[in-house]
């Protein structure tokens, strides 16, 4: 055993050894392991990443709240103990998987852009690992096409979810065509920035889909299901007109109520222009090259 990997086994034993009685957090335990075993990016594209400061607060999460500073500070309580993932659907055998399941898949580091539909970005140095060892992991029927995601539904830690009108029909659910979910840039995220994730952020652990407009990117999630069909998603349902199932990062297609050519980095005066699939269209362009990408948005 390489000297990592003790270091890795011995820590695990160490929190495993303090067991109910402490009050260690879950994110106290990923931010041991992940500090031990991610490979780190070595940014060929040289991309700079946006102010860790600004990236971890200026954020929307519409179960805490639709105002950015009040979703950020609602946040700071978010229990992620004993999280679990479901996992059904057209599958061999449903799977409930710990955060020490997911946490035993080799994470690494991914700079990304970040583009949000409401015309801000960012470059954001993710933790995780590729959504496809996941998939891999759960023996997927072949009649699979599709997989639906679902972020926890607790009224108890979401107040917008427990208002009298929340703002959307909760619990929030996001999707991805199959060969989507298994393209080597979908990745399952269980950090930023070398630590784990925030409350605000998605934690314990989130989607990043970097080449489609950020609220593809699920937070919390609790729910995977595998289905023949196309799910129908909670911004879909909500504002078809607005919000299509694909939201690919697209500078030829405007929201109805503003044009997606430019975007604004976060810590920046100055608006650039918007790249075809947020700058990975070398990579992803060939997911839909028989798509009508204005019809398909």
């Amino acid at each position: 055993m390489n000297i990592t990997n003790e270091q890795l086994y011995n820590k695990r034993r160490y929190f495993l050894k303090l067991g109910a009685g402490a009050l260690v957090s879950s994110a106290l335990v990923q931010s041991e392991l992940m500090a031990l075993n991610f490979f780190p990016d070595p940014n060929n594209e040289k991309l700079k990443l946006s102010d860790e400061k600004i990236a971890t607060n200026y954020v929307n999460f519409y179960e805490f709240s639709t105002d950015k500073k009040r979703a950020v500070e609602l946040a700071k309580n978010f229990n992620t103990k004993d999280w679990k993932i479901e996992v059904s659907g057209e599958v061999e055998e449903p799977l409930t998987l710990t955060m020490q399941d997911l946490l035993t898949f080799p994470l690494e580091e991914r700079i990304y852009r970040f583009r949000c539909v409401e015309t801000w970005s960012m470059v954001v140095p993710w933790v995780g690992f590729e959504l496809r060892a996941l998939i891999e992991k759960c023996k997927v029927k072949s009649e699979a096409k599709f997989i639906k995601f679902t972020t926890l539904f607790d009224k108890n830690q979401f107040a917008d979810q427990a208002s009298f009108f929340p703002t959307l029909d909760y619990p929030y659910v996001e999707g991805l065509r199959l060969d989507e979910a298994m393209h080597p840039l979908t990745l399952m995220a269980v950090g930023m920035y070398k630590k784990p994730l925030l409350g605000q952020n998605g934690a314990p652990i989130r989607l990043v889909v970097p080449w489609k407009y950020g609220f593809k990117s699920i937070k919390s999630i609790v729910k995977i299901e595998f289905t023949k069909e196309q799910p129908k998603t909670t911004w879909e349902l909500a504002n078809p007109r607005e919000y299509g199932f694909y939201a690919n990062v697209n500078p030829n297609v405007s929201h109805p109520r503003w044009s997606q050519a430019n975007e604004r980095p976060l810590g920046d005066f100055f608006t650039k222009p918007t790249q075809m699939f947020n700058g990975y269209e070398k990579e992803v362009a060939h997911l839909y090259k028989d798509m009508d990408l204005k019809v398909n948005f």
